[in-house]
C-alpha cells in the first residue's frame, strides 16, 4: 500500500490514546510546536512528528511488549535516530490514565532537546 492511503487509514483507525494525545498536540496547542500525525520518514510511518525538533512520539499498546515487535521497534528507532530524530515512546495507558503527568514529562524531554548544543559543521 502506498504511504498516503496507509497514513489515511491509520488516522481513521487511531487508538483512543492517539486521539487524546493528538487533541493536546494539534494546532500548535503544545508549546506552539507544529506536530504532524501519521508522518512518513523513509519507509516508516510514525505516530506524531515535530519537524522543527526532529521529534517523533510513538504511542504503544500491549503488542509492543511482544519480543518480535520490540526487536522491530528497536531497529526502527535506531534507523530514525540515524536520521537525526529523537524517538519518545509513550504507552497507551500512560496517555489515558496519566495524561497531565505524561505531558509534563514530554515537556521536560523537549526542554532537554532544545537545550542541547548543536554541533557546528566545518
Amino acid at each position: 500500500m502506498d504511504a498516503k492511503p496507509f497514513r489515511r487509514l491509520l488516522r481513521r483507525q487511531s487508538t483512543p490514546a492517539e486521539k487524546v494525545l493528538w487533541n493536546k498536540l494539534r494546532d500548535r496547542r503544545f508549546h506552539n510546536l507544529k506536530f504532524r500525525r501519521q508522518h512518513t520518514i523513509d519507509k516508516y510511518t510514525v505516530d506524531f512528528y515535530c519537524e522543527e525538533l526532529k521529534l517523533i512520539i510513538e504511542v504503544d499498546g500491549k503488542v509492543h511488549d511482544n519480543l518480535g515487535q520490540a526487536n522491530y521497534d528497536h531497529e526502527r528507532d535506531e534507523f530514525l535516530k540515524s536520521q537525526g530524530c529523537s524517538v519518545y515512546r509513550l504507552s497507551n495507558e500512560s496517555v489515558i490514565r496519566y495524561l497531565e503527568v505524561t505531558m509534563e514529562d514530554l515537556k521536560r524531554s523537549i526542554e532537554k532537546l532544545v537545550s542541547k548544543p548543536k554541533l557546528e559543521s566545518n
